[in-house]
């Protein structure tokens, strides 16, 4: 009886299994898929109340992030398809004056020497519920980049991700300035 319930069970997962992967696009790919990752002087957020004090006690939001992954797939002459994800983590500061922020970013496909292709702008919403700290991660379901023909690879795009900043948060963050807590305290 036992070998009959295995069997059984394995002829059931052999037919789904089937079923499945008939639903996917068994081809391989025609190349890699675009280099991605999100721009160093672009993946930090800083928000002064003041933007003329930059210290620790008048930060009201901040973000960075921290991680960006994809998948792509793509054969013949197709476009190239790719769904991507996108991992923020968010700080509130004491200048904050609300439990929630709207940071805005952007998703942009380049040539490999940055010609910029494609950028779209978005914005990301981060609710604090009464704490300090908060995490989201955002999903792109399709980024569509057509190819000429099958000679064009992955590898000839990247796209990128970075906050679309102010010209003031873009120096503060080409300074290379951060705050670090004082260990003394």
């Amino acid at each position: 009886m036992r070998i009959f319930v295995t069997l059984l069970a394995a002829a059931m997962l052999v037919g789904c299994q089937s079923k499945i992967a008939e639903t996917f696009d068994t081809r391989q790919n025609a190349g890699p898929c675009p280099p991605m990752g999100a721009i160093y002087d672009v993946a930090r957020y800083v928000e002064f109340a003041d933007a003329t004090n930059e210290t620790y006690p008048n930060i009201a939001y901040t973000a960075e992030i921290n991680d960006v992954r994809m998948f792509c797939r793509y054969s013949d002459d197709d476009p190239l398809v790719a769904q991507m994800e996108v991992d923020f983590a968010f700080g509130k500061g004491d200048a904050a004056t609300s439990d929630t922020h709207a940071y805005p970013y952007f998703v942009a496909v380049t040539r490999r020497n940055g010609k910029v292709l494609a950028k779209e702008y978005y914005s990301v919403v981060a609710d604090f519920k009464g704490g300090k700290l908060a995490g989201k991660t955002e999903s792109f379901s399709r980024i569509e980049i057509p190819r000429l023909d099958e000679s064009i690879a992955g590898s000839n795009f990247e796209i990128v991700v970075g906050f679309d900043l102010t010209p003031e948060q873009l120096e503060f963050n080409r300074a290379g300035k951060r705050f670090r807590l004082n260990a003394e305290k």
